[in-house]
């Protein structure tokens, strides 16, 4: 397979992560058991059953690609690393919000090509009457689909501060300290917490202008939205660095800490710098 997805492969895809949402969902209604993971974070039975059924979905539509999901065990760098193009999970992104039940949660599918995210699905069952899903193909653009309707959609321009605060969003259960320190020395800002992978999807529909991560997180945490992100002409980038997040470039799969942005801006890029001070 070389080159991007069709949009019959997109099509498929898409009805098959909202089929495993709808497996998801049906744990979510119920009762369910926590498990404890060697890294000391929480698992249930609907990450592996979205795991699964995503992982038996690609197996059917791309069986020639590899598939890394964080449900998926060790696959050591020395075979990874030779992967030009593979699928990268995250079955069930915000086990903790899932867990609390607060509908924060999201099951993330992209296709890693050269350490770049190129495609993306977002899809969160629980917000909206039959979830809400954010997918996009870098060179092509990026859709969000809710209550049936989809819309394309695009990052927006940092307004004014002296006519609208910046909109900044950040984790609800992460680097409080530092997000604060960030806001702190931005112009006039309104902050948003929102968990999982849904923050990046506010800056990538105009929702939200910036998401400071400082903090850590993994590769298939962000990848899906990071590629929803870039097609809707956003970035996302090392906070250090100021250059794109790759994928699968050493044998950790850890990101550095990293910025969602809309736009570049030496406000905020020097806000940044102190805060990682």
């Amino acid at each position: 397979m070389s080159g991007y997805l069709s949009s019959e492969q997109r099509d498929r895809l898409l009805k098959g992560v909202r089929a495993a949402g709808q497996r998801v969902l049906a744990i979510y209604e119920r009762d369910f058991t926590v498990e404890t993971k060697q890294d000391d974070s929480p698992l249930t039975e609907a990450d592996m059953a979205s795991h699964h059924a995503l992982v038996a979905l690609l197996e059917t539509l791309t069986p020639e690609v590899p598939i890394l999901s964080e449900e998926s065990g060790e696959i050591p760098y020395s075979t990874r690393r030779a992967w030009s193009r593979y699928w990268l999970l995250d079955p069930l992104d915000g086990t903790k919000e899932f867990i609390k039940k607060n509908g924060e949660f999201t099951l993330n599918v992209a296709l890693i090509e050269g350490g770049e995210p190129v495609f993306g699905i977002v899809h969160a069952p629980v917000l909206g009457v039959d979830g809400t899903t954010w997918w996009g193909q870098v060179g092509e653009g990026a859709w969000k689909q809710a209550e049936g309707a989809i819309e394309t959609i695009r990052v927006r321009g940092l307004p004014d501060p002296q006519d609208a605060p910046w909109k900044v969003v950040g984790s609800r259960s992460h680097g409080a300290a530092a997000f604060e320190a960030f806001c702190g020395d931005l112009p006039d800002n309104q902050r948003v917490s929102m968990g999982s992978s849904l923050k990046l999807c506010l800056v990538a529909e105009g929702a939200a202008d910036l998401y400071p991560r400082l903090a850590p997180t993994c590769e298939w945490d962000t990848a899906a939205a990071q590629a929803v992100v870039v097609a809707a002409g956003g970035a996302v980038l090392n906070a250090h660095s100021l250059t794109p997040l790759r994928c699968n470039q050493q044998d950790s799969v850890l990101n550095p800490y990293f910025i969602v942005c809309g736009e570049r801006d030496d406000r905020w890029e020097q806000a940044l710098a102190k805060a990682l001070r």
